[in-house]
């Protein structure tokens, strides 16, 4: 990898062997990445919940005590996506409204030829 120091102070990582630039991540784009990686794990631990209440539902075999875990299970689980889905559409919202862009930017950095 080489270093290129130019006369601005910009310092660009070049990496050898690949013979292309990289693009650059900036903080913003961090934290929208890390933003919408959590929304979406946090999304995809509800929507098993929700399966996994499910499953749960189905092989209580009239168990009361398990139909009532199974049911609470699933009762949270929608309650977790509603949230997750309103965080999203607030965040849409403020995009919108304010112009401040919470969940686009993220530059991955990629090799040019």
């Amino acid at each position: 990898m080489k270093l290129i120091a130019q006369s601005s102070q910009k310092i660009e990582i070049k990496p050898s062997g690949f013979g292309g630039e990289t693009t650059t991540m900036t903080i913003g784009g961090i934290v929208s990445g890390a933003i919408s990686l959590v929304m979406l794990i946090v999304a995809l631990v509800f929507f098993f919940m929700l399966i996994l209440g499910g499953l749960k539902w189905v092989m209580a075999g009239g168990d009361e005590k398990a139909l009532a875990t199974a049911r609470t299970q699933i009762t949270n689980a929608l309650i977790g996506l509603a949230i997750v889905f309103a965080a999203f559409a607030i965040m849409k919202l403020i995009e919108t409204v304010f112009g401040i862009s919470l969940l686009s930017g993220m530059s991955i950095p990629t090799f040019n030829r």
